[in-house]
């Protein structure tokens, strides 16, 4: 039986975690040293539900020439990383309730398999410069499903500027499959990780 973590910190409290560079070469660990792109990040809880905000350079894209400007594709590189930190930050400070059964360890071995994007919606307002931006990745809700397996369904909005004025935003519903509250061990392994895909 999983065990349950309670959380350390009431939900109605508000929390802010500075940059923790362990875990965000954790998280960035599984991308090639050319795709890493956030530098930092940190990360407010309030009410329950965390929010990361991260900078981040894009120096070349890591798949076509440079085209001078942020990309569909990089806004979904981008958006993995952020969320993928947010996620593991707030799982390690048992800092939101519908999180509370996750260990650090747990996270680990779902990040690849077991969180999918099961939505996704971008926007581009203006262009941003790739050199040098900003990104916020907040949950709006979290919610424990079991209609057909085992899941966290977590609505999340994103956006992204620069000092330019240039902006992007977003919605993305993830699905975190093999909750450690359904089951014993690590995650299925079945299934790709958050799909970094360009637009159709």
């Amino acid at each position: 039986m999983a065990q349950t973590v309670t959380p350390l910190f009431d939900a109605a409290t508000s929390l802010r975690f500075e940059e923790d560079e362990h875990l965000l070469e954790g998280v960035l660990r599984p991308y090639k040293e050319h795709c890493r792109y956030l530098r930092s990040a940190t990360v407010t809880v309030k009410n329950g539900l965390g929010v990361a905000r991260g900078q981040f350079s894009i120096p070349s894209p890591c798949y076509i020439d440079d085209t001078g400007h942020f990309n569909a594709v990089e806004f979904n590189i981008c958006y993995n990383q952020l969320v993928y930190y947010l996620l593991a930050k707030s799982i390690k400070e048992h800092a939101v309730p519908a999180l509370a059964d996750w260990s650090v360890d747990d996270y680990w071995v779902r990040q690849l398999p077991d969180i999918l994007i099961a939505r996704f919606r971008s926007i581009f307002r203006s262009q941003i410069d790739s050199l040098s931006f900003s990104g916020e990745v907040a949950f709006a809700s979290i919610t424990h499903s079991n209609v057909r397996q085992p899941m966290v369904l977590t609505d999340t909005t994103v956006r992204f500027w620069d000092a330019q004025d240039g902006r992007a935003d977003g919605e993305v519903l993830l699905a975190l499959l093999n909750p450690p509250s359904s089951r014993t061990g690590s995650g299925s392994g079945a299934g790709s990780g958050i799909e970094e895909r360009p637009a159709a």
